[in-house]
């Protein structure tokens, strides 16, 4: 009997530490295992010396309150082994147009079951545009397509998203990795209500003035729904689907999971696309040290899974993911490690491993099936 109790121990001890292995490496995924329902946004604007001669982004600004002075006027954050995040990434200070940077972020992507970046895109000729080809080449190799997030560049108006999608297909719509919804582009519209309703109509409804509806510039445009209230914002835009963006949950109303069932019902009622976003965590403290009400704990992974479990239960159309890489606000999936400098002790992802996040997307892109 006790033979017999000690051959048992020794088999648990065995099989949990067999799963534990298995959960810190990455999976085996192959081609057909992505999920073209699963977008993460992806942030190409990071520069480092080596590559770009300047830092970018990794060299973030302390941003000011509105009103309280207390953290104005504090220095921006040089880079290097000191950079504007709460997290370290495994990869370093890397730079966006680094060809073997990309390739380990298509991979990881890839090993995450995702089908679909959603790059943040800011326009002709920017830093985030110049390496849209070099990212969507590496990702047709790859099977996975490419799509954008029409961010709100200066005066942006509705006439000037209609220029951007142009460029956008002139440039990029071509490309064998180029991401299409029922055929037609998906573009999502970061802060769309910045821009009216009537304007948007003009260019969304079939008989706007410069209706984009039956011409080569036809697509779904998505936008952001922030506040409680906005159904008929959205319904007289003309918009063909909604989307919720923010990693912290309950920082809006879109982006509060508890919301979820309502809006998809509401989607579904009007012809539109549900696309809520989910996101491991929150943490923006080193760029916003006023923001403590926003974060949010990655509680070893359940806040993640939590999110995912109320998107699914919504019946989206499409699941985005908050993010891949904007280590900015503390919401990435890419790999982070554990590292200590002088003035900041980095958060981590212990006691998890630091793919623990692309591997538990993998589990999850298994379970949305459309």
């Amino acid at each position: 009997m006790i033979k017999h109790h000690k051959r048992l121990f020794l088999n648990i001890i065995f099989f949990l530490l067999f799963v534990s292995y298995n959960c810190d490496k990455l999976y085996t995924v192959k081609n057909n295992d992505l999920n073209y329902n699963l977008h993460t946004f992806y942030y190409a604007w990071y520069g480092n010396k080596e590559i770009d001669g300047s830092q970018r982004h990794w060299d973030h600004e302390v941003l000011p309150h509105w009103s309280n002075n207390t953290w104005n006027d504090l220095p921006d954050f040089p880079g290097g082994e000191d950079i504007g995040a709460n997290f370290y990434p495994k990869l370093g200070n890397y730079s966006s147009n680094d060809v073997n940077t990309i390739s380990k972020h298509i991979d990881m992507i890839k090993q995450a079951g995702i089908g679909v970046i959603t790059l943040s895109w800011w326009g002709e000729d920017t830093f985030e545009d110049k390496n849209v080809k070099l990212i969507m080449d590496i990702a047709d190799a790859q099977r996975i397509k490419v799509n954008f997030h029409i961010e709100p560049t200066k005066d942006r108006t509705a006439e000037k998203v209609v220029e951007m999608i142009k460029y956008i297909l002139d440039n990029y719509g071509n490309h064998n990795s180029f991401y299409r919804f029922n055929s037609k582009p998906l573009f999502y519209v970061y802060d769309s209500y910045h821009i009216d309703a009537k304007d948007w109509a003009k260019i969304l409804s079939a008989k706007g003035e410069k209706t984009i509806r039956g011409t080569d510039l036809d697509s779904y445009i998505i936008g952001l729904w922030v506040h409680k209230g906005e159904e008929d914002y959205f319904i007289n835009g003309n918009f063909d689907g909604i989307y919720t963006y923010f990693a912290s949950n309950g920082f809006t109303y879109g982006s509060s999971s508890k919301n979820w069932d309502y809006l998809s019902k509401w989607a579904i009622k009007n012809k539109k696309l549900f696309i809520p976003c989910v996101g491991p965590g929150y943490s923006d403290s080193r760029i916003r040290p006023w923001n403590t009400q926003n974060f949010k704990s990655r509680n070893e992974g359940k806040y993640y899974d939590s999110m995912f479990e109320s998107a699914i239960a919504s019946n989206p159309n499409i699941i985005g993911i908050t993010s891949f890489n904007e280590w900015h606000e503390g919401t990435q999936i890419e790999p982070a490690i554990q590292k200590k400098i002088k003035s900041f002790d980095y958060e981590n992802y212990y006691p998890l491993d630091e793919n623990y996040y692309l591997n538990r997307t993998f589990y999850w892109s298994k379970r949305f099936i459309k």
